[in-house]
């Protein structure tokens, strides 16, 4: 659960780095850049999946080119009037707010998931070795033959 609220952040983030860097989305207000962000994220890990999976051929055929134009319809689409005063003026401001918002995620979880690796290799402690490093069991006592057994 908290892996979603740092990846919510994170993309809320990003989209206010958007509406600050790129001409053409604006956010009236900080409520409508909370809820952009959560749309947005919601759409990212449900329907984004969906779309890059029936997009597949055209994204091999174009070298991965087309996930950007994926990424930028899903901001359209949130920006389209579904969030009362966050909007996307054109197609355009879209693709280029769909690759700063990807920038600033990815930048933002790596040094998060960097952050987080960091403090488990310092609390990491190694298994202590074993105390017998042959792996044999000692044997004490001795052995019985039995005479049962005739030849």
């Amino acid at each position: 659960m908290r892996s979603f609220f740092v990846r919510w952040a994170s993309t809320t983030f990003a989209v206010f780095i958007a509406t600050g860097f790129v001409p053409g989305i604006t956010a009236e207000n900080p409520e409508a850049l909370i809820l952009a962000g959560l749309l947005l994220g919601i759409l990212n890990a449900v329907v984004r999946p969906v779309l890059l999976l029936l997009s597949l051929p055209l994204i091999v055929l174009t070298l991965g080119l087309m996930i950007p134009l994926i990424n930028a319809m899903l901001l359209s689409f949130v920006g389209g009037g579904w969030i009362p005063g966050f909007h996307v003026a054109r197609f355009g401001s879209a693709l280029v707010g769909s690759i700063v918002i990807s920038l600033v995620s990815w930048a933002l979880n790596g040094l998060l998931r960097a952050e987080s690796s960091t403090v488990r290799v310092h609390t990491y402690s190694p298994p202590s070795p074993p105390s017998n490093p042959t792996g044999m069991k000692k044997v004490q006592g001795r052995v019985i033959e039995h005479e049962s057994d005739p030849e």
